[in-house]
C-alpha cells in the first residue's frame, strides 16, 4: 500500500516542479525526496516524472495520478483538522491567491491591523492577475473580482465592484468625449484579456460592447496606467482608480453606462464541510474594512461624474 506521506511528497514535487523545493517545504532532504519518488514509481510500475538535468516534468500518467490524489490529500487534511480541532483556533498559515493591483491597494495596507488582531496567523499571499487553481495549488482562499463562473467553490461577497468608462483630461481634450456607446468605435479602447466584451448596464438595460484598441494586456494595472497616460478609454474599477477620479486626473465618460452589476469582489474557498477559523478570521477582517470603505460605491461615483 502506498503511504500517505509518499503521496504528499509526490504532490509537492508535482506542484513545485523541483525536488529541493518540495523537500524544503516538507523538511526532507532532496535525496530523501528523490528516493521516495523512485520507490513510489517502482511500487506503481510506471514513471511519474520525466527527468533532465534542467527540469522535472510530469508524464501523462503522472499528471493523471496528480489530478486524482489531490482530492484525497484534501480529505486527509480535513480529517486531521477535525481531529486536531485546528478549525476552532485562529492560528497557522493562510495561503491566499489575489490579483496584484487589488492586493497592493486593498489587502497589504490592512495586514498590520490583521496581524495585531491575530498574531498567530501567518499570511502567504500569492499575487497573480490570472486565475489560480485553488485546490490544485493548495490555496486556502482566493480573492476574485468580477462574475463567478465556478459553482463548485464556496464564495462570500466582500464588496460591490463598480466599473466606469474613463479617460484622462488630455485624451478627452485631443479626441473628444463620446456621447453614445456607438461613439466608442471612433476611440482607442484599452482592455484586459478578460474583457473581450465590456458587459455594461445602461438606460436600455444590460449591454455588451466589443471594444477595439491598440492595447490588450493581462494586467489591470497596465490598463489603468495607460488610461492615465492618455492612451485611450478604459473600463476601470473604482477601487483601482478612486484616487485618480477624486483628483481629476481621470474623468468618467458615458456616465449612464457602468460595469455589470452582477460583478463583485469575492472571497472564494474550496468546497469543504467546514472552513478553518484562520480563514474565517481573514475574510471577516477584510469584509468589515471594506464595508467602511465607500469610495468605490455608486453614490460616490455619481458625485465624481458631475465634477
Amino acid at each position: 500500500m502506498t503511504a500517505i506521506t509518499d503521496l504528499e511528497i509526490f504532490a509537492r514535487v508535482a506542484r513545485t516542479g523541483n525536488m529541493s523545493a518540495a523537500g524544503r517545504e516538507m523538511k526532507f532532504s532532496p535525496a530523501v525526496v528523490s528516493k521516495r519518488i523512485s520507490l513510489l514509481e517502482e511500487r506503481l510500475g510506471t514513471r511519474l516524472f520525466q527527468r533532465t538535468t534542467r527540469q522535472l516534468t510530469l508524464t501523462e500518467t503522472g499528471q493523471g495520478f496528480y489530478e486524482r490524489i489531490i482530492s484525497i490529500l484534501d480529505l486527509v487534511d480535513q480529517a486531521e483538522d477535525f481531529v486536531a480541532m485546528r478549525n476552532t483556533s485562529a492560528k497557522g498559515k493562510v495561503r491566499i491567491s489575489a490579483p496584484s493591483s487589488f492586493s497592493r491597494l486593498h489587502i497589504v495596507p490592512h495586514l498590520a491591523s490583521f496581524n495585531e488582531a491575530y498574531p498567530e496567523i501567518e499570511i502567504g499571499l500569492h499575487v497573480n492577475d490570472d486565475v489560480d487553481d485553488i485546490i490544485g495549488e493548495g490555496f486556502d482562499l482566493a480573492i476574485r473580482i468580477g462574475e463567478l463562473k465556478d459553482s463548485s467553490m464556496h464564495a462570500q461577497t466582500l464588496a460591490s465592484e463598480e466599473r466606469v468608462l474613463c479617460a484622462s483630461s488630455d485624451y478627452i481634450k485631443e479626441h473628444g468625449r463620446p456621447k453614445t456607446l456607438q461613439d466608442l468605435s471612433a476611440h482607442n479602447c484599452l482592455t484586459t484579456t478578460a474583457q473581450e466584451h465590456w458587459r455594461l448596464d445602461g438606460p436600455e438595460g444590460a449591454k455588451s460592447y466589443r471594444p477595439r484598441g491598440n492595447l490588450r494586456t493581462n494586467s489591470v494595472e497596465i490598463v489603468r496606467d495607460a488610461v492615465l497616460a492618455g492612451l485611450g478609454i478604459g473600463l476601470c474599477s473604482t477601487w483601482d482608480i478612486g484616487s485618480a477620479l477624486k483628483s481629476g486626473d481621470l474623468k468618467v465618460v458615458l456616465p449612464k453606462y457602468v460595469g455589470s452589476s452582477t460583478a463583485a469582489i469575492h472571497a472564494v474557498f474550496p468546497s469543504r464541510d467546514f472552513v478553518p477559523a484562520k480563514v474565517h478570521a481573514f475574510v471577516d477582517h477584510l469584509s468589515e474594512l471594506y464595508a467602511r470603505d465607500t469610495y468605490w460605491k455608486k453614490k460616490n461615483v455619481s458625485r465624481l461624474k458631475a465634477a
